[in-house]
């Protein structure tokens, strides 16, 4: 599951995509209000024009007639329909733009919830989608009002107005109307094929938005370790590079729009003059009535308006149409992969962890393939292999987070993908690489996870060395630290995960490098800590390629390649 595919092998594309309505409730009654918008104004449209006809046809035929006598009514249903159009207008507009606001956040919060979901998107594909998700969901999804306020009020109005004017104008007279129906195809058309143009170009603007947007938080992101060793400059090449490519395509873009709005007005104002010139000829040779020839000039542009709305909204809502096609094949394709059967089942501690030809594919290949073990209470299993072999992916599948392609995980024979999952990992305790850290106090971010032992705390913050950090900061347990740790060190963070990770009561103790930033004496005063944390009977499992937890006694600590290789020891 990607959100850069749109699903459009095997799907032809469609001017209105049915998944708004399903994920949206907005959209729904948005639909429902434009389909009574536009019955409302075709009435309006027909009752103007009859009237308009009626009007002129009795005042040229008949001089004498008075302007406010005979032709009140005339006159009092146009400036009604004009009115009512008018209101209806107005109405439209900003019922649309509401609820083209209201549509994007019901799309932004589900696409959301869907890519943090750990059961609809694994950890490593949330990754990979990042700056591609970050620029749809944000700056692609902002462009959707003009699709919801302009593009869909005027597909509905082609559905319902057209028809209904062509039909009026048939019983007045079928000659314009069958001119009608005989050109109006040539506007689609050209649509399509500025379409099939313009999609490409579309695309690729959206690409280079979304480079040039992860290029920058790349850079933001690692701006105080390039200015420390003076590279700070080195990427301005590449960022006007990328706003140059992006600067490229949105005139591209737009040249496009220009030129073909012009032609699609051209077209449009030609059909309608090919009608007017077949009425005048008739009415010169007396081949109809005045009223029908007046009637059909009125409802003539009419049917036409609707597409030439169409196609003067049509690139505007291009941008937004394009991020809505892979928020919503995101959102299909994660309904697909919510398991049916998951939370079902429990489990109680002690917890037997099996790794059944386990498998993982990700964008860079297999991570791992046909992983099998056996993780036991009372034991330390370590994974290790090379970078990118997999191994924080176990700890993920373990935890539920990863789906596994091929094997299985099971916890005490129970397959983790029908777990449930908020019951299973309050048995869980997980560090990982980064662990979280949130603004606030030392004491508080202890505590992130549950209340804990004071006494434990104690314990495992003496055996860890966190004691004497805590007595180096400035209002100890109380010191305010910034969002990411900001104010202490990595050694200091990664002491306090330590400590909320090992004073938990557990059963299944998960670490990815528990030893990261520590110096080798208050590493090995951790894995002193962890032994006795499976002596008590945790299922311990460290991610680790340090000699250090590598030479362990192997009597108590066993060594999973997650690349199938052999182990030294």
């Amino acid at each position: 599951m990607t959100i850069g595919s749109t699903s459009r092998k095997g799907r032809a594309e469609v001017p209105f995509d049915r998944r708004l309505l399903t994920y949206s409730p907005s959209a729904r009654r948005y639909t429902i209000a434009l389909a009574l918008f536009a019955i409302v104004d075709v009435i309006a449209v027909i009752a103007g024009a009859v009237a308009i006809a009626g009007l002129l046809s009795d005042v040229v035929t008949d001089p004498s007639a008075r302007l406010f006598g005979a032709q009140g009514v005339h006159l009092a249903v146009i400036v009604g329909a004009f009115a009512t159009r008018a209101a209806t207008t107005f109405l439209r507009d900003r019922f649309a733009h509401r609820a083209a606001l209201q549509t994007i956040a019901e799309l932004r919060s589900a696409a959301v919830d869907a890519l943090t979901d750990p059961t609809r998107t694994s950890p490593h594909r949330l990754a990979a989608e990042r700056d591609r998700a970050s620029t749809v969901l944000l700056r692609g999804l902002d462009a959707l009002v003009d699709y919801l306020a302009d593009y869909v009020p005027a597909l509905l109005s082609t559905v319902v107005i057209t028809p209904l004017v062509i039909a009026v104008v048939w019983w007045a007279d079928w000659p314009s109307a069958v001119i009608i129906v005989v050109t109006m195809p040539l506007i689609p058309v050209f649509m399509v094929l500025i379409g099939m143009m313009t999609r490409d170009r579309t695309r690729r603007k959206l690409d280079a938005m979304s480079r040039q947007s992860a290029q920058l938080l790349d850079l933001l992101t690692g701006l105080p370790t390039l200015k420390a060793l003076g590279r700070a400059n080195g990427p301005a090449a590449r960022v006007d590079s990328l706003g140059a490519s992006l600067t490229r395509s949105t005139m591209s873009s737009l040249r496009i729009a220009f030129l073909s709005g012009a032609v699609l007005e051209l077209l449009a104002t030609l059909c309608v003059a090919l009608v007017a010139v077949g009425i005048g000829l008739r009415l010169v040779f007396g081949d109809m009535s005045l009223y029908a020839g007046v009637l059909a000039l009125v409802l003539a542009p009419e049917a036409y308006l609707p597409l030439r709305r169409i196609g003067a909204a049509f690139h505007a809502a291009e941008d937004g149409k394009e991020a809505s096609r892979e928020v919503l094949a995101l959102l299909s394709s994660a309904a697909d992969a919510t398991p049916a059967d998951r939370r079902d089942h429990t489990v109680a501690s002690p917890l037997t962890v099996t790794l059944d030809d386990l498998g993982v594919r990700g964008r860079d290949g297999w991570t791992p393939r046909r992983l099998s073990a056996m993780l036991r209470p009372g034991e330390v299993t370590v994974l290790t292999g090379a970078n990118g072999a997999g191994k924080s992916t176990v700890l993920a599948a373990i935890l539920g987070l990863e789906t596994a392609d091929e094997g299985c995980v099971r916890i005490n024979d129970v397959e983790v993908g029908t777990l449930d999952l908020d019951a299973f990992h309050r048995h869980v305790a997980w560090l990982p690489q980064n662990p979280v850290i949130e603004p606030g106090t030392v004491s508080d971010n202890l505590a992130l996870f549950g209340d804990l032992d004071p006494d434990l705390v104690a314990e495992v913050s003496r055996a860890v060395a966190f004691d004497s950090v805590v007595a180096e900061l400035p209002a100890g347990l109380a010191t305010t630290i910034g969002a990411g740790g900001n104010g202490i060190s990595a050694g200091q963070r990664q002491r306090l995960a330590l400590v909320r990770t090992l004073a938990s009561n557990a059963p299944l103790v998960l670490l990815d490098e528990p030893t990261a930033h520590l110096d080798d004496r208050t590493a090995a005063r951790v894995m002193a800590t962890i032994d006795r944390r499976a002596a008590a009977g945790a299922t311990v499992v460290i991610v680790s390629h340090r000699a250090d937890v590598l030479d362990a006694d192997a009597g108590t600590h066993g060594v999973v390649n997650v690349a199938g290789e052999a182990v030294a020891r």
